[in-house]
């Protein structure tokens, strides 16, 4: 039996169908399921589902606690990258210089990235005790009888909210920039010493605008991930003191886990997308302006 091209055709497309009908249902039923929950008052506690349109959403310009949340969210990403990139790009460029034992520290550095995030952030809240923790206990070194309740007190609470997160991702980054850096030829900063550059000036002038698109690539997931950062938050702080460390995935979270308010949860969880969303086209005219 002969079987047409034109039947060909189709059976690429009948082979991946399972897999797209599956994909299909894990990804896009339950987006339209958030859509639909984020117009109706859903609580499971008190038996009740009903229509009440954009009242959720306008909920969110008048509740307190989502507000503290959008408010140290947006410090969070905005602290969190400037460090970033920042650290990271003086980070990788320590680890593309030529000394003894550099693939080594190339490996070790990458231990932060690679523990789970719960598992630091619970060290973390050890490490910010005042009474037994190594943050303090390395202070009183130098500062006898020093005392600081970091997680306590809302600036030093959320300062090691977003200390730990770099601690954790900042090696990731900047071994992903040490990755564009290796792209970069010798042979142009061998030109630009002969010219009379300096260090400083190769910097600025060869290696900056050559890494540039690739630190602004890894810009975009990187804010997605700040923006969706919820088990770093739960494990170290849960949220406190009072709801100053509650990130919008935590506060989310709680809403549809805790409170069981999944109605509101699922009209938080669509701004988020929509947020997300504008940063992801973001990125590809930022990348597209790059190409062309």
């Amino acid at each position: 039996m002969t079987i047409s091209k034109k039947t060909m055709k189709w059976i690429p497309w009948l082979l991946i169908l399972p897999v797209v009908l599956i994909r299909g249902f894990t990804t896009v039923y339950p987006i339209l399921m958030t859509v639909k929950n984020s117009f109706f008052n859903i609580s499971i506690l008190a038996g009740i589902n009903e229509f009440i349109g954009f009242k959720n959403y306008l909920k969110v310009f008048s509740d307190p606690k989502v507000l503290t949340s959008i408010s140290f969210t947006a410090i969070f990403v905005v602290a969190s990258m400037i460090l970033h990139v920042l650290l990271g790009v003086i980070l990788a460029l320590i680890l593309n210089m030529k000394f003894k034992g550099r693939r080594f520290l190339r490996t070790i550095v990458l231990i932060p990235w690679a523990m789970p995030a719960v598992v630091a952030g619970m060290a973390a809240k050890w490490a910010f005790n005042n009474d037994y923790g190594l943050i303090n206990d390395f202070i009183r070194w130098f500062v006898p009888g020093y005392q600081n309740s970091w997680l306590i007190n809302t600036g030093t609470a959320r300062a090691a909210v977003i200390a730990m997160d770099l601690w954790k991702d900042l090696p990731f980054f900047a071994i992903l920039v040490l990755s564009g850096l290796q792209f970069i030829s010798g042979d142009i900063y061998e030109a630009a010493k002969v010219d009379g550059a300096n260090g400083i000036q190769s910097f600025f002038r060869i290696t900056l605008p050559l890494i540039t698109k690739n630190v602004l690539t890894l810009c975009i997931p990187f804010t997605l991930w700040r923006l969706t950062t919820f088990d770093l938050v739960y494990s170290m702080t849960s949220g406190g003191p009072g709801e100053d460390t509650a990130l919008i995935a935590y506060r989310i979270t709680t809403e549809a886990f805790t409170n069981l308010n999944v109605g509101y949860a699922s009209a938080l969880a669509m701004l988020l997308f929509v947020v997300m969303a504008i940063f992801s086209w973001l990125n590809i005219r930022v990348m597209n302006k790059f190409d062309s």
